[in-house]
């Protein structure tokens, strides 16, 4: 799995279990929604500077975002649901 596809699953991971849509996570975490959505397609290569920001929006430690057997669970267990 790709280093972007695993932030974008976790992010995804994580914003789901906290009950946040993406435009309430953009606003909250001061981001736009289409960047959110980037990021969670893995689409988009946020910088470490991002990644912090996100983290500290989510209230856990940046590797978190980075855990790859966490992303592929997650990526497993939600294909073919929508987004």
């Amino acid at each position: 799995m790709d280093i972007r596809d695993r932030i974008g699953w976790n992010l995804r991971r994580l914003r789901k279990e906290r009950n946040f849509t993406q435009e309430e996570f953009a606003t909250d975490s001061g981001f736009d929604r289409g960047y959110i959505s980037g990021i969670e397609r893995g689409v988009r290569n946020p910088s470490i500077l991002v990644l912090a920001r996100i983290a500290k929006a989510l209230d856990v430690d940046v590797i978190e975002l980075l855990d790859p057997v966490k992303a592929q669970q997650f990526a497993k267990s939600a294909r073919g649901q929508p987004y």
